[in-house]
């Protein structure tokens, strides 16, 4: 896989359009704004349904991604490792809270065996990720518009997921624009664990 066999699109919300404006145009990506508050879930929804009609792989960024340093590169090898799994290229400290421990243990364990990437049984961010092209009108069929987007994806999607152990982007821990069903504020620190510019890889 090369990097022209990938397609970018970014799904941002109106009140935060001009960072969304420029990491779409940092990574020449498709961009897709949320001009009427419909929410994360139905917008990562068009952003799978603009993947399903490209002839190539789809990464999904969310408006607050920041990508490391050789973003596209990093991205690209990462998929032609696992063309068949879903990835995420986050894994974040603070949110959801009932999986840090879990994150925290596995990442223990992929240091001591050398290895790069954690699975976990399910989506927990919608950051940064890509469904493979093969899978991505069943996630479209399977879809819940009552779950959060992240939800939404993964469990449509209804397998494991590949989290590189140095994500590939980090997240701007901004004021959330989503309105939450449970309405608890977000107060937990929202960055990745670990991220692939602090390491050289």
């Amino acid at each position: 896989m090369v990097a022209e066999d990938i397609k970018f699109v970014v799904v941002g919300h109106h009140i935060r359009l001009g960072q969304a404006q420029r990491l779409a145009a940092l990574l020449d990506a498709h961009l897709l704004v949320d001009d009427a508050n419909h929410g994360a879930n139905w917008n990562h929804r068009r952003a799978i349904e603009w993947a399903a009609d490209q002839p190539c792989r789809v990464v999904v960024l969310e408006d607050d991604a920041l990508p490391v340093h050789g973003f596209t590169e990093k991205v690209t090898d990462w998929l032609a490792r696992f063309p068949d799994d879903m990835l995420s290229f986050y894994l974040g400290t603070g949110r959801p809270p009932q999986y840090q421990k879990e994150i925290a243990d596995w990442l223990i364990v992929a240091d001591k065996s050398r290895a790069d990437f954690i699975t976990l049984q399910r989506l927990i961010h919608g950051v940064c990720y890509s469904i493979p092209p093969q899978s991505v009108s069943r996630v479209l069929s399977q879809w819940d518009r009552s779950k959060p987007a992240d939800y939404a994806v993964g469990d449509a999607w209804g397998g494991s997921v590949i989290y590189p152990c140095y994500s590939l982007v980090d997240h701007t821990d901004s004021e959330p624009v989503e309105r939450h069903p449970d309405s608890a504020p977000r107060t937990e620190r929202r960055r990745a664990w670990r991220i692939a510019w602090k390491t050289g890889q």
